[in-house]
């Protein structure tokens, strides 16, 4: 599938718009998209955010060969493994054509062998993502959220950015499901919680993670299949991740998301991963973008070393 070149690419590395090209360990892919819950929601900032990620990285592509104490030396050390960024997917007011070129996409990486690293859009990305690793047998999926993401529908859209769970959930090859950062109100019902207890759903409030530390998390990413890993940005704290729609306080530290990340990506086998809900206008000092440049460099340099072993 062919993408639209970015500006600036991710982490300054090369470009490939070509994803049935793409010959990398790690492939870029924009996804600027959003389901809308109504006419007067049809515009989603968060369709802004794959290029604001790209211009923060800029500044540590030019630094790719600098000791990084987060992973104690370069990016990608003496593991050989590379980078490139295929750019954003075209752009349509066709919601159903804009999730077929998702999942289509990031098939096309799989069958490559690159593991994709999806930059959406909002929340309705993850659950177009893992529908892509539907001819690679079981699969988890982790997923940091303040948010449970369990509604069957919400105004009658099943695919919205409050259903995404939901809806990996009723794939037969997800195999386990770990929520983690949950905390305050949203849109789920009690009986959402419910439906995800009973699917057989972990469920890591946030400040159960600051109780127990990250092993309340760790002890649940067991090695017996792939993992997918979905982060919306609101899954962390406002102070380090303000650029949300609906910020919520308790959000799990920086600190706390990269040790789960990084565990994750050292001892079990990384499928694939996307970051969603940033919206760059809500953003301050474009910290949220910071935030998940560093958190995506920690998970490609650990990714790299792992499967450099």
């Amino acid at each position: 599938m062919l993408c639209d070149s970015p500006k600036v690419p991710f982490l300054a590395q090369g470009c490939e718009p070509d994803t049935e090209r793409v010959s990398a360990t790690f492939a870029v892919l924009g996804a600027p998209y959003g389901v809308p819950y109504g006419p007067a929601l049809l515009h989603c900032d968060a369709s802004n955010a794959p290029d604001k990620v790209r211009e923060r990285s800029f500044r540590y592509g030019r630094q790719i060969g600098h000791y990084d104490f987060d992973l104690q030396g370069t990016l990608f050390g003496d593991t050989g493994a590379t980078c490139v960024d295929c750019g954003n997917l075209p752009g349509t007011l066709d919601v159903a054509r804009n999730a077929a070129a998702v999942t289509s996409a990031v098939a096309s990486l799989l069958e490559r062998g690159a593991i994709p690293v999806v930059l959406g859009g909002d929340d309705s990305i993850p659950a177009l993502c893992v529908r892509a690793f539907d001819a690679y047998g079981p699969l988890n999926v982790l997923q940091f959220d303040a948010h449970l993401d369990f509604r069957d529908e919400v105004n009658g859209e099943r695919h919205g950015y409050s259903s995404p769970i939901r809806r990996i959930r009723e794939m037969p090859f997800v195999r386990r499901i770990v929520q983690v950062g949950l905390r305050g109100s949203g849109s789920a019902r009690p009986s959402d919680v419910e439906d995800a207890l009973r699917s057989g759903n972990v469920l890591v409030p946030a400040d159960v993670v600051h109780d127990e530390g990250i092993e309340a998390v760790t002890r649940h990413l067991v090695d017996d299949a792939p993992w997918f890993v979905t982060v919306d940005i609101d899954g962390l704290d406002p102070s380090i991740a303000p650029g949300v729609v609906a910020p919520m306080p308790g959000g799990l530290t920086f600190h706390q998301t990269r040790g789960v990340l990084r565990h994750l990506c050292a001892n079990t086998r990384l499928a694939g991963i996307d970051v969603v809900e940033y919206h760059p206008a809500l953003d301050v000092r474009e910290m949220t973008a910071l935030t998940i440049v560093r958190l995506l460099t920690n998970v490609i340099g650990t990714t790299a070393r792992r499967i450099a072993r």
